[in-house]
């Protein structure tokens, strides 16, 4: 029963609360899909694999089922492999530093941004 209440924790952790988003609905992490449509997605008898399919980028795929277990987003946009090969050596160590607090770690040509 124990192991059950950490799922649930950790499934709460994926879902906010936000009246700019969605009306104000709770809806997973960092994206505008609500839990109530994913619930009624289950409900109606969609299996998991069938619902991510509709949802198929890694960072969907991780939010609802935290799969991979750890995610690195790069999100610079178009630049050459120079800049991203830079980009990676001058943010390495704290990529590596991000990783032992958060399991969804976000780069960009300014930025490192951990998310819980």
């Amino acid at each position: 029963m124990e192991q059950q209440s950490m799922d649930v924790s950790k499934l709460l952790e994926r879902i906010t609360i936000n009246p700019d988003i969605c009306h104000g609905k709770p809806c997973i992490r960092g994206l505008r899909y609500p839990v109530d449509m994913i619930l009624e997605l289950l409900s109606a008898g969609m299996s998991n694999a069938e619902i991510l399919a509709d949802y198929e980028d890694f960072v969907d795929l991780f939010l609802l089922r935290h799969q991979p277990s750890k995610l690195l987003l790069v999100a610079t946009g178009n630049i050459s492999n120079r800049e991203l090969e830079r980009l990676f050596q001058d943010n390495l160590e704290r990529i590596v530093t991000a990783f032992e607090t958060c399991d969804f770690v976000e780069l960009d040509r300014t930025a490192l941004i951990c998310h819980r």
